[in-house]
């Protein structure tokens, strides 16, 4: 996985605000997710299609993750900043403590790659969330790939 040079945003989380985040959201990351955002957060991919279920989407970045997101000029792209805009709609059960879908991917029709945490007793599978289609407690989401490395194999030129 390519990501365009000067694309990341600084600066990269640190292993102390990704275990913040996990336990806010409640939810352990993947290990391969966590290495990838410490390295290539907020990049823009070289590969910036993505086919699936019978659609071809166009990659506009990987969101990233920022301490303090309001004080950075790419602070839109910070997955908390992300979700306060869209969390009534990435779930269907009001009472949630935590996420069940983590925006990790902005496409560019305003849809979001999810890392989805639906069966808690498995490792996250990827969706693709989408707006239009989404209500209030009503996400609709159409299945990727089985984990975010199948995911990463999946961007094409």
């Amino acid at each position: 996985m390519k990501i365009l040079n000067d694309t990341v945003v600084e600066p990269r989380p640190s292993d102390e605000l990704i275990t913040k985040e996990e336990e806010m959201w409640h939810v352990i990351l993947p290990k391969e997710y966590k290495n990838f955002i410490s390295v290539n957060n907020g990049g823009i991919p070289y590969e910036k299609s993505l086919r699936c279920n019978g659609h071809e989407y166009a990659v506009d970045r990987f969101l990233c993750i920022l301490d303090t997101p309001e004080q950075n000029k790419f602070g839109s792209y910070d997955i908390d900043v992300v979700l306060t805009q869209i969390e009534e709609r990435l779930t269907n059960n009001e009472d949630l403590i935590g996420v069940e879908l983590l925006p990790i991917v902005q496409l560019f029709v305003g849809d979001y790659i999810c890392l989805n945490f639906k069966n808690k007793n498995e490792e996250p599978s990827i969706c693709i969330w989408s707006h239009e289609e989404s209500g209030e407690l009503e996400p609709i989401t159409y299945f990727v790939a089985n984990n975010f490395v199948s995911f990463l194999e999946m961007l094409i030129e």
